[in-house]
């Protein structure tokens, strides 16, 4: 049982280099199966959710062929099976590109109904519903999603709720209907438009992604390409916080500055100085910082993903900040580790209030989902005397190489597998 166990109280200084991002770089692999030629994917993220995603796409018989830690080579002509099921897969939330990807290129696919993080009910509806418009036949059978269609044939389709996975799902399939496509009330996420212009890299015809509305003209074949995936808003978002609560000074590197302006903002509002360049982006935490309020939005509001993180640095500043959840329902869960800490949060439905402390003290805690086991490591490094997060491998799925990341900046954290490991810890840490 892996743990993270840190002696907190330092404050983070030095560079970070960001990953690729996880969400973009979903969406791309399964878009890559949809040319039987060779794709090139590179600054893919080292993380469980891409690896377990690779492993499903080889077993439905397409090769891949990893150059190094960060980039594969993809070639899906040998594809024989339209079913796609393996344990691993029903434990990622992205297991449902398939469908769009599958039924694009084959007009069928069989794939589990998805899982990841315990953070609220993620309806495939709107998938369902855009698949269907555009000439499927869909339905739910033993637990899968299973669609059929003779011809995929273009259509107008209004999204009844804003969806980062139906935009791309809808987007992926359409690229090889016939006509033209027009997708209304679409999720603007970067990791949207990323996947668009990897779709348009292989020969596609999609414009406006980044916008409400998206325009597909559907194309007879798409062919091979090589493309980069994105930095990762998320992992950049939470050293930027981590930064801030430990009253550190960090240039987080490889990162699209716009992407985080959200973030930039909320921790501007809050005292930290924050200085932009070309490619990073510096963030200097300050002694006293000031509380704020956040509501969490679809793209280019404030990210959920981010809640978690930045809800742990207002708790550390001086006065009461709301934080207002709006897009998952259960995303509060870390609430109660944070009190064994120190923390003084209350919950009422989908709003936080949170009184800031002085400081936290360390505790045993547990991660109950991704974001949050980041955002509990956070407040660990930022506490007074040894904190134990368990769980970690929801922090695992998301962030490449957290803890050495962690360590470059000073951080006195490791991780453990054993009791024996954790005293030896203790021990030598003093």
């Amino acid at each position: 049982m892996e743990q993270f166990i840190m002696k907190g109280g330092n404050p983070l200084v030095g560079e970070v280099n960001i990953s690729g991002a996880k969400n973009a770089a979903l969406g791309i692999l399964a878009a890559a199966i949809m040319t039987d030629d060779d794709v090139v994917i590179d600054n893919l993220p080292d993380v469980r959710d891409i690896n377990v995603l690779l492993e499903a796409i080889e077993e439905i018989g397409a090769s891949v062929e990893r150059i190094d830690r960060h980039t594969v080579r993809i070639n899906a002509k040998n594809i024989k099976e339209v079913s796609v099921d393996d344990e691993f897969i029903r434990r990622i939330r992205a297991s449902y590109y398939f469908i769009g990807a599958l039924l694009g290129k084959y007009k069928s696919a069989e794939v589990p109904l998805p899982g990841g993080c315990n953070i609220g009910s993620r309806p495939i509806d709107q998938h369902l519903k855009g698949f269907r418009a555009l000439g499927a036949k869909v339905e739910i059978v033993k637990g899968s999603v299973v669609a059929h269609a003779i011809d995929l044939v273009g259509s107008h389709i209004y999204l009844d709720v804003v969806s980062v996975g139906a935009t791309i799902n809808i987007m992926m399939a359409a690229a090889l209907a016939e006509g033209q496509t027009i997708l209304e009330n679409v999720a603007k996420e970067p990791h949207v438009v990323d996947v668009a212009n990897f779709l348009n890299s292989m020969g596609a015809n999609i414009k406006g992604a980044g916008t409400d509305v998206i325009r597909i003209k559907g194309v007879d074949r798409l062919h091979g390409t090589e493309y980069s995936v994105i930095p990762d808003q998320i992992e950049a978002g939470t050293f930027m916080c981590a930064a801030a609560a430990t009253r550190g000074d960090v240039m987080v590197k490889n990162v699209i500055p716009k992407h985080l302006e959200a973030i930039s903002a909320k921790l501007a509002e809050i005292g930290c100085e924050i200085i932009e360049f070309d490619d990073a982006v510096r963030v200097v935490g300050k002694p006293k910082q000031r509380p704020t309020n956040i509501k969490t939005l679809p793209y280019p509001g404030f990210p959920t993903d981010m809640q978690p993180q930045m809800a742990v640095t207002l708790a550390l500043a001086d006065g009461t900040s709301m934080v207002t959840e709006s897009i998952f329902e259960n995303r509060f869960k870390y609430v109660d580790e944070l009190a064994r800490m120190g923390g003084n949060i209350k919950v009422e439905g989908n709003v936080a209030v949170i009184d800031g402390v002085p400081g936290f003290t360390g505790a045993q805690v547990e991660a109950p989902d991704l974001r949050a086991g980041a955002a509990l490591v956070i407040a660990g490094l930022a506490a007074e005397g040894y904190t134990v997060v368990d769980e970690i491998g929801y922090i695992q799925r998301g962030y490449e190489c957290f803890e050495e990341k962690l360590q470059a900046l000073g951080a006195v954290i490791e991780k453990v597998d054993s009791d024996k490991a954790l005293r030896k810890f203790q021990l030598r840490v003093g």
